[in-house]
């Protein structure tokens, strides 16, 4: 071969050379382009959008959805209609954890961030003059019957030596309840938590879809300065309890038995603030639900209000009224836990804020005490987390006003519904009956 075998042998390794050379260089630039390439590259899902081909194809796709817009709108509302069910569906399944419908003793908020209160989703349906019932009625009509509320002793001279000494016993086992009640919260009640209107809502309150609150309106460290305190020296009534629903009974309840219904439950109640607590207590009796001997809703809410406002004119002490109801829900449902060893209905709490998302503001159903009545609730329903937390559903918010503009301390309250029997309701104003002390006495 010669010289000129060599000088193509030269060439050949020259060449080679400056193959490596190009190669390495390619290298080096396809390793620099992934170091400022996303790290989405690398995955499965995405790698094939980075081709020319794929993203111009995809690019065409999309442009062409667009292009039918009757189409296009019909798979966004779709969409939209799947991922609201999709929230509320994970939203009921959170809750399942403490259920819905409370059927056992862990049925309110449970500890830390993940719970939330059973939430009954209830309507308000009121006219805007109040002259429509709050829930509609599901039991059997008792008899007509009036008690004068001036004078007690009425009502103590009807009941038999056995039904006396039941009451006896009753007061006894409530003390046997309050002495036991030690603060078990179980969610968390820190300052920290609590600023966060979020995590307010979601363990204290229920919205109703007709009305809308804000943080600056439920704001749980103001709730909690206001100072709600009494003084039980006093000869004069200080609690007013009445029922703007008289007729409302129970599962059990006896035809024409009044201690069967909602006022024997106020009759039980006026009996522990009494004898328990030292409180002045006047239990108005009358049935502002009936009207020519049958049942009548429709202005309830109004005939009541015209008899409480000269009845508070000619007791200017009266500080504290309670509204006390039961609560109307599906039959399959029972409100119900236990305390000390004893059925106990679950309660919530009602406030009325005179505001709907349709009309706005409601300026004839003035209430210059909407943030006191917010936080005389609220208040209630922190003693119930700390010492109760089984027994409080939460604090339903609703558009109108439910004659809470009474007074400052003034309060709807549901004890269990028509599904629990009578006694698991008055078992119920033993508990509440002492978060209402611990928050009158500060």
């Amino acid at each position: 071969m010669g010289k000129h075998g060599h000088r193509i042998s030269q060439e050949v390794i020259h060449v080679t050379n400056v193959q490596k050379a190009f190669c390495i260089l390619l290298s080096m630039c396809f390793f620099a382009t992934l170091a400022v390439l996303p790290g989405t590259f690398f995955t499965g899902e995405n790698v094939y959008r980075h081709l020319p081909l794929y993203r111009f194809l995809e690019k065409r796709t999309h442009t062409s959805s667009y292009e039918d817009i009757e189409t296009y709108k019909k798979i966004a509302g779709e969409n939209g209609k799947y991922l609201g069910e999709r929230a509320r569906s994970e939203q009921l399944l959170a809750e399942k954890s403490e259920p819905e419908e409370l059927q056992t003793p862990k049925s309110t908020p449970v500890p830390k961030e993940t719970a939330i209160p059973s939430k009954t989703v209830k309507s308000a349906k009121i006219s805007e003059s109040e002259q429509t019932s709050k829930k509609s009625d599901k039991t059997p009509k008792t008899k007509k019957t009036t008690a004068s509320p001036e004078n007690p002793e009425t009502d103590k001279s009807q009941k038999s030596p056995k039904s006396a000494a039941q009451n006896v016993q009753n007061i006894q086992d409530s003390t046997e309840t309050i002495a036991a009640a030690v603060p078990h919260p179980m969610i968390d009640l820190s300052p920290e938590k609590l600023a966060d209107y979020n995590y307010l809502l979601g363990q204290f309150y229920i919205i109703d879809s007709n009305t809308e609150a804000d943080a600056v309106q439920i704001n749980a460290e103001d709730f909690l300065k206001q100072d709600l305190k009494i003084t039980k020296e006093t000869d004069t009534p200080q609690i007013l309890i009445y029922h703007s629903h008289s007729q409302e009974t129970f599962a059990d309840s006896r035809e024409g038995e009044e201690s069967d219904t909602i006022v024997g439950v106020g009759d039980y109640l006026t009996q522990l603030l009494t004898e328990n607590y030292g409180y002045q207590v006047v239990h108005l009796k009358e049935q502002f639900d009936m009207a020519g001997g049958e049942l009548d809703r429709s202005a309830a809410y109004d005939y009541a209000r015209d008899y409480l406002e000269p009845y508070l004119q000619e007791n200017p002490d009266i500080q504290v009224i309670i509204d006390l109801h039961r609560d109307g829900v599906p039959e399959d449902r029972h409100l119900v836990t236990e305390i000390n060893g004893k059925p106990t209905a679950q309660i919530l709490f009602y406030n009325g804020l005179s505001y709907t998302t349709s009309k706005g503001s409601l300026d004839y159903l003035p209430n210059p005490y909407i943030q006191q009545n917010l936080a005389f609730s609220f208040q209630l329903e922190y003693q119930a987390a700390q010492y109760y937390p089984e027994i409080y559903r939460g604090i339903y918010l609703a558009g109108y006003r439910y004659n809470l503009h009474l007074r400052p301390r003034s309060l709807l309250l549901e004890a269990g519904a028509q599904t629990n029997t009578v006694q698991e309701v008055k078992n119920a104003m033993e508990p509440f009956a002492d978060i209402l002390d611990k928050v009158l006495q500060g």
